[in-house]
Parts: C-alpha cells; structure tokens; sequence
C-alpha cells in the first residue's frame, strides 16, 4: 500500500469552498467560494488562480461541451465566461421562495446538468427544513423538477454503468441510490445505501472511482470515506487537518489525485487558530485510486 499524503496546496481561505472538477484541457482545477460569490480556476503547474465574482452565492460549476462553463448562481442555471467574466442566465428555479439558492451540482453521463436547492443559512448547517428541491436544466435549457421536501440537497454522481444515480441530501446524513435511466434522465426507486456514523457527521460533496466506489466528502467531519454502494460497507476513512471538508473530485494528468475543497465559515477563533488551512483547497496522493473525468454540459 503506498503511503498517503495530505497537503493544502492552495491556501485560498474560502468561505465556503465546493463543487471542485478536474477541467483536462486545461490541466487545471475549478471551484467556488459559495458565499464568497466566486469562481475560481487554479493551475497546479502554474500556481496561477483566476478569479470571477458574481451577483449571487455560486454553489457549483460545471465544464461545458461548446466551451466555458456553467454555473448554479443564486436560483439561475448560467452559463458562464472566465475570460470576459460574462455570465448568461438560462433558467431560474424556485421562483416563489425568495429565500432559497442551488446547492451541489454536477452534469450526468448524458450532458444534463443536475443540481439542488436549499433554503439559505441563517447558520452553517443551520436552515429552514424541507425547503429544496433537485432539478436538472436538459441540453434544450428546459428545466425538470424531480422531487422537492429537501433540506440540502448535495452530492451527486452515477455509476459506472450508467444505470444508477447517487445523491445526498445532507441533514437525511445518508448516501441515497436511485434507478436511472440515461436515455430518459428519469429517476426511481430511491434507497439509502450508507446512513453515516456520529463522528462521521454531515454527508456533503461526492465522486466516484474507477472499481465503482463512492468518496463522500464528511462536513464537520474533517474527513472523506470511500463507500462500496453494493454492500453499504464504508471501506477506508482519510482525516484532514480541518474539520468542515466539502467536497472532493479526482484530476491530475491521470485522475490519481483527489482534490478536497473545505469551509472556514462557522469555526470559531480557537478552531481557526488550530486549522489555518481551512479554507483551502487539498490534495490527497497515494490512493491507488482513480477517479474518471467529468462530463460536460451538452447544452
């Protein structure tokens, strides 16, 4: 077993940091500062950080197939421009609950892109309950209401066949599994398959490997744990040196690496003290894992 290693390897001090993907072409990775309404894009080689700011919280961001990206902005599905930092709105969800704003998302193997609500914050972890709801905005911009009643919606991927859809909603502190159809986008048959441990925490941000195994990113946990969603058996626990750990993707030129995005926003002076890095963005080596490359928006 070859020896992990854990570094911050950007100490960018994000409010609340998410939504990390692994962008190929151009060897770098993006993420966003939810509260901090930013979207950034970091070249490992570089060390170079872009750096957009919008009107809203941006929760997510995704690669897009006919270039740029796009982008869950307040309620908007956007497209967005880092380099004349333009962003364009192609739908609005949740138009009667002026509190609410997206959360995670991600774009599933058919170039749809997937994502969540919730109520605003009033505190970390700390919200109106059964306000959100998961949506999908399809390559033709329409835009798909799933199911509503959630409190956070967050971490989504699909398996490797295709044939079965991931998803969290944090404060249910269980990995949810549902039967999905590529063709259709039409999900069923929801089912828990890992309900999380007391010191595991709040369930948030997730990816998946190459042998089909989950990594789900523990808030307030300071950790992330790889699940297998066949048996429910967690398999191995990596503890970071911060506690409030978001989200996590796999890039590096061979996907080897897993990049950790984590919040400071809700510790208080003493936790701050013993985890300057939090904020920052990790990068976790020495797996013997890979994960697979991100799909693109098709629209």
């Amino acid at each position: 077993m070859s020896s992990i290693k854990i570094e911050c390897v950007l100490p960018e001090k994000c409010h609340c940091g998410e939504s990390p993907v692994w962008e190929e072409s151009s060897g770098s990775l993006l993420f966003v500062d939810i509260p901090g309404k930013k979207l950034c894009r970091w070249n490992p080689l570089t060390k170079a950080v872009q750096r957009m700011t919008v009107e809203a919280p941006v929760s997510s961001v995704a690669l897009r197939q006919s270039g740029g990206y796009v982008a869950t902005i307040g309620t908007r599905f956007c497209t967005v421009n880092l380099q004349d930092q333009s962003v364009v709105t192609l739908a609005t969800v949740d138009k009667d609950k002026k509190n609410n704003r997206f959360n995670d998302g991600k774009v599933d193997p058919a170039g749809r892109f997937f994502a969540g609500t919730m109520a605003e914050e009033t505190a970390p972890a700390v919200l109106e309950r059964h306000q959100g709801s998961l949506y999908a905005l399809f390559p033709d911009h329409q835009v798909k209401k799933y199911f509503d009643q959630v409190d956070i919606s967050n971490g989504l991927d699909w398996s490797l066949d295709h044939k079965i859809f991931y998803y969290i909603d944090s404060l249910a502190y269980s990995v949810d599994a549902f039967d999905y159809d590529l063709h259709t986008g039409e999900i069923s048959n929801r089912r828990s398959i890992y309900k999380l441990e007391k010191e595991e925490q709040i369930p948030d941000g997730m990816c998946i490997d190459t042998e089909g195994k989950l990594w789900v990113a523990c808030y307030n946990g300071g950790r992330v744990i790889r699940l297998d969603p066949e048996t429910g058996k967690r398999l191995q626990t990596v503890k970071l040196p911060v506690d409030k750990t978001t989200s996590c993707c796999f890039g590096g030129k061979d996907y080897s690496e897993l990049y950790v995005t984590c919040a400071r926003d809700g510790l208080d002076p003493d936790s701050l003290a013993r985890q300057p890095e939090a904020g920052g963005i990790f990068k976790i080596t020495g797996l013997g894992v890979k994960g697979i490359a991100p799909y693109a928006y098709a629209g």
